[in-house]
């Protein structure tokens, strides 16, 4: 599967906005916290092929699939979800960013929805390893769309274009123990990655 992600990739014109913020070094110093869509996880993944960092990945059949693709393609893996061993993972998550050095991505509306969604362990996560949030998007000119999956799954059309946008870093205010605080911060997250792409 993985050799057949690296193909597809290929045929696809890839474009990047925003780019400096994602490469800037003092940031990756920083150990971001990398919050995607899980329907546009698909030309992420090799787009950032090599790049030394982590994801949280669910402990579902699927997720045993996607983290040896996911490792294939050099990025190391924390297996958990908001369903399924969801405080072990963020423990797991918190050991490999101090004692690698990497930042962490999370599929924020995964595993199983509601799609585009913000939930609060990739807040949760942040605040406590004193690490910012980087919203990133990818946004595809023509993608097959498998409506009968919850999150609406897109694959890109080969030889379509897919722009990858990075938002700016989000420091999270203190303290996020508040529950109702940190519902307004998921919104606002939300709002941010709704915002993304809005115009292409």
């Amino acid at each position: 599967m993985a050799f057949v992600v690296r193909l597809w990739h290929l045929t696809l014109r890839v474009e990047r906005i925003n780019t400096d913020v994602f490469t800037d070094p003092e940031l990756r110093a920083k150990r971001p916290v990398i919050m995607l869509w899980h329907d546009e996880i698909f030309p992420l993944i090799p787009a950032h092929a090599g790049e030394r960092m982590a994801c949280v990945v669910s402990q579902s059949k699927d997720g045993e699939i996607l983290t040896r693709v996911l490792e294939s393609f050099g990025f190391m893996t924390v297996r958990g979800s908001s369903s399924r061993g969801g405080m072990r993972a963020l423990i797991a998550a918190k050991r490999v960013m101090d004692e690698q050095g990497v930042g962490i991505i999370f599929t924020v509306d995964g595993p199983r929805g509601p799609r585009h969604k913000v939930k609060p362990g990739a807040l949760f996560l942040a605040r406590h390893a004193g690490s910012p949030i980087v919203p990133v998007r990818a946004v595809m000119s023509r993608a097959k769309v498998f409506h009968r999956a919850w999150d609406k799954f897109q694959l890109p059309w080969p030889f379509s274009r897919c722009t990858i946008i990075y938002g700016d870093p989000v420091f999270l205010p203190e303290p996020l123990d508040d529950p109702e605080e940190m519902r307004k911060q998921c919104e606002h997250l939300e709002q941010i990655m709704n915002s993304l792409g809005k115009n292409l």
